[in-house]
């Protein structure tokens, strides 16, 4: 059976859906127009690259009736498909050369998900980025310690960081100290559902493959990749106080303390998220294989 909504009900979905993203989407625009940079949360439209106005529209998911309503009063008019009470967003309109996408999108979803969390990477990612190295991403954001401190610290703690999108920014002196020689070839081996850059990235999973996944289950992506940015940062060797951030100094045990219950606290929410986005890729994939066989059999 296909689910639906009435007129009333799918309007105030979306209603919700954007005033939750509003304030972060509105704070963008209004800084891009000043052409003012943000250290910490820039990272989130620019890193990953999905425009402030598509993060305001919502989708009620695959083969979800729209009642009464046109396909042109939706948020993605050309990917909704008219029928006699209503418009559907149909599995049918999702670009075939992406369904391998899906399925290997699973296929990683799966596996981190399987794992256990690990804890003991302490946000190092952000150091092993500016070891050794002058010329630094955030140029306009000073340093909470000197170079040679920053460099000290990397020296003397084991780097263990799993996730090679964090790992790719490693200077060049940096790589080597990883335990782990990551590439992207091998990420579906090492991610795991403990790292703050995974759970950030599920919003990127989210946003893969809209508007063929439930506008709440993104919004839900957004707002924990917005805490997890936090966390990244307000643990690196950045002096972010201007921005009233105050800092995890991971260089004490207090520090690591903090990161690792934060980083739990992620985690948790994180592996419920986890399982939402698998869902709707599953529903989306499955979709595929019901109108695959409906076709096999009208051809034979």
């Amino acid at each position: 059976m296909m689910d639906s909504l009435s007129r009333e009900v799918w309007q105030a979905h979306r209603a919700a859906h954007r005033h939750r993203f509003a304030l972060r989407v509105d704070d963008r625009i209004a800084r891009s127009k000043k052409q003012i940079k943000h250290p910490v949360y820039d990272f989130l439209f620019e890193y990953y690259s999905f425009r402030p106005a598509h993060l305001l529209r919502w989708s009620p998911g695959v083969d979800v009736l729209l009642e009464g309503t046109e396909a042109s009063e939706t948020d993605w008019p050309s990917d909704f498909q008219q029928v006699s009470d209503g418009c559907i967003l149909d599995a049918d309109r999702f670009p075939q050369q992406r369904r391998v996408f899906v399925a290997w999108a699973i296929e990683y979803l799966e596996a981190v998900s399987a794992r256990e969390p690990l804890y003991h990477c302490f946000g190092l990612h952000e150091w092993a980025m500016v070891y050794h190295e002058p010329q630094r991403r955030h140029a306009r954001v000073p340093l909470r310690l000197s170079q040679e401190a920053t460099d000290s610290l990397v020296d003397s703690a084991p780097i263990r960081c799993t996730h090679f999108d964090a790992f790719r920014f490693f200077t060049h002196d940096a790589q080597p100290l990883n335990r782990h020689h990551l590439t992207r070839e091998n990420a579906i081996e090492y991610d795991q559902p403990g790292c703050v850059h995974a759970n950030m990235d599920l919003y990127k999973w989210a946003m893969k493959i809209a508007p063929y996944i439930r506008g709440e289950v993104v919004v839900e992506a957004f707002e924990i990749a917005c805490e997890a940015r936090e966390l990244d940062m307000r643990a690196s060797p950045y002096d972010l106080s201007a921005w009233n951030f105050e800092p995890i100094c991971i260089e004490t045990k207090e520090g690591r303390d903090e990161y690792v219950r934060l980083q739990k606290s992620i985690a948790v929410r994180a592996a419920e998220l986890r399982a939402k986005v698998l869902s709707e890729y599953r529903k989306l994939n499955d979709a595929f294989r019901v109108n695959e066989r409906d076709v096999s059999a009208v051809r034979s």
